[in-house]
């Protein structure tokens, strides 16, 4: 059995950003375990030769982009293999290459190719880059092209694992190879990840019969039933057999999103070895030799205060090392490091802490430092202001609150915040948090949640035991009480917690020891399930 993995933006490591965040990194996760498991998983994903951009930050906290183009030579392997497709009244070209974990593949399709029209040739430039006709164009790819170029490189399919709308297309494109309905219903898993509309492309309907032409069902508008315009979520669910969600409470949201849809839960999980800093590796080897092949086992260590102390430090070390070495600034050792690192999306509230100035001054003056980052999307303003915020907030307590922002977030700077910071906090407008991976690996490094009861933290939260729930689950939007609430935890829970050695020690290991429970492991066990009902017959 052949599964064919499917993701606009796969993230193994940060040299090859073809990834903005969330998504992409969780999709080399899933693949990372999936290759750990041995399961015969081909993954697919486009080539963006300008990646997602490099962030850049001036004093003033205002965001620009470059777009240094990506050398595949220095992370891919060359196949060898093309494929050509017909679009716009032409050939599409695309090369093809492969990145392998233990053996498994996945594969990058490229649009630089000699035989292109200048149009097709920077087609896959750049992640969510473009305009409404860039972007089918890209899906049209990695759909129908993804499907053809796993064909042409020997794999048989036998079932479909399609991660949100923009891979809809490669269900299109096996019903045209001769699957049926029942087939293709009975073959396929769909992934919603988000709730956040920006995560469900709409196109016209025009325009996807200009692009398809005769590949789309003259049913599809009924499958879909998403009105005017074509959601590609709606047109993937409504060809998919089984649906699942990233987490409990995301299935719960999902499921109103898609009305008479079944949505299983599957929480997200991390690739454990690839979010396990140098230090605790060392420290798990010690304990279990086993850990790295059995994760679970992490659920069932036991730490001495001694060394779990040197290997956090070891830890924070290098974080304060970064930050020296990218701003200048010399972290105070003996502060609560509060970490915060995810894409600036506006759902996510990275300001939110700063919404009460004086009594954040009051609370952690000379206790308490801030390390954050994370890139708005080029075209986000809002994001972009966020940023902005960050920086305005900063200059107000620089003096008594260290604040710093790390440019160019990258899957190297995410290892170093989790494992190098002291709590990671988390405080976006529940539900819109459909997972939160971040906050997996940091538990895994000994680094205690303080956040929204939103994604995953619900199912792990044990509150003053192995982190912190900021509110009591409120659905509702209210900014000035989750501040409020953010102030009441840091004062009450965190720091006296911060300033008994004892107590937090036992907080980190807890942290530790659930997150046994969050790994790409366990995941891909829930995943494997579904995997091995595809009907082959």
């Amino acid at each position: 059995m052949v599964v064919a993995y499917l993701s606009a933006e796969v993230g193994f490591e940060s040299g090859l950003h073809t990834y903005s965040g969330g998504l992409g990194v969780l999709a080399g996760d899933h693949l990372k375990s999936a290759a750990d498991a041995g399961l015969d998983v081909v993954g697919c994903t486009l080539l963006y030769r300008e990646g997602y951009g490099r962030q850049h930050l001036d004093d003033e906290g205002n965001q620009t982009e470059t777009f240094g183009e990506i050398d595949p030579n220095e992370f891919l392997c060359d196949t060898g293999v093309e494929i050509t497709l017909p679009l716009d009244g032409t050939t599409l070209h695309s090369k093809i290459w492969v990145y392998r974990i233990k053996g498994l593949p996945t594969y990058f399709l490229d649009t630089q190719h000699p035989d292109n029209s200048p149009n097709h040739r920077n087609l896959g430039n750049r992640l969510y880059g473009g305009d409404d006709s860039t972007r089918i164009r890209q899906e049209y790819l990695l759909g129908i092209g993804g499907i053809r170029a796993l064909q042409a490189l020997g794999h048989d399919i036998t079932g479909l694992h399609l991660n949100e709308g923009h891979c809809t297309f490669a269900a299109l494109e096996m019903l045209h190879q001769g699957w049926t309905r029942e087939q293709l219903s009975q073959r396929t898993l769909f992934t919603t990840h988000t709730p956040v509309p920006a995560g469900h492309d709409r196109f016209s309907w025009e325009e996807v019969e200009e692009v398809l032409g005769d590949l789309l069902p003259p049913d599809a508008q009924e499958i879909a039933d998403s009105g005017d315009t074509c959601s590609m979520s709606h047109l993937g669910i409504g060809l998919c057999g089984t649906v699942n969600a990233v987490s409990g409470l995301n299935a719960k949201v999902a499921q109103s999103m898609f009305p008479g849809t079944e949505v299983h839960p599957i929480t997200n999980g991390v690739h454990h070895i690839t979010w396990t800093s140098d230090s605790f590796k060392l420290l798990f080897d010690e304990i279990d030799s086993e850990w790295r092949n059995k994760p679970d086992n992490i659920g069932s260590m036991s730490f001495s205060n001694s060394r779990l102390l040197e290997a956090k430090e070891k830890s924070r070390q290098e974080l304060r090392n970064k930050v020296l070495e990218e701003t200048g600034t010399q972290l105070n050792p003996n502060y609560l490091t509060i970490g915060f690192a995810r894409r600036f999306a506006t759902y996510k509230r990275a300001n939110l802490v700063f919404k009460n100035i004086e009594r954040l001054r009051e609370i952690g003056a000379h206790k308490i430092q801030f390390v954050f980052a994370g890139k708005a999307h080029p075209k986000d303003e809002g994001g972009k202001m966020l940023i902005k915020s960050i920086f305005e907030g900063a200059k107000e307590i620089q003096e008594e609150i260290p604040v710093i922002f790390l440019q160019n977030y990258s899957m190297e700077t995410g290892l170093l915040m989790t494992a190098g910071s002291d709590i990671w906090l988390n405080n976006p407008i529940r539900p819109m948090e459909a997972s939160g991976t971040s906050g997996m690996k940091a538990a895994m490094n000994g680094t205690p949640n303080c956040s929204i009861l939103d994604g995953w933290w619900p199912e792990a939260c044990v509150h003053g035991v192995n982190g912190w729930a900021i509110g009591n689950g409120e659905d509702d939007r209210d900014d000035d009480r989750d501040a409020e609430n953010i102030l009441n935890v840091l004062e009450n829970d965190v720091l006296p917690a911060w300033e008994n050695q004892e107590k937090w020690l036992e907080i980190m290991k807890q942290s530790i020891i659930s997150s046994a429970a969050f790994t790409g492991s366990r995941m891909m066990d829930d995943y494997k399930r579904f995997y091995s009902a595809f009907d082959t017959s």
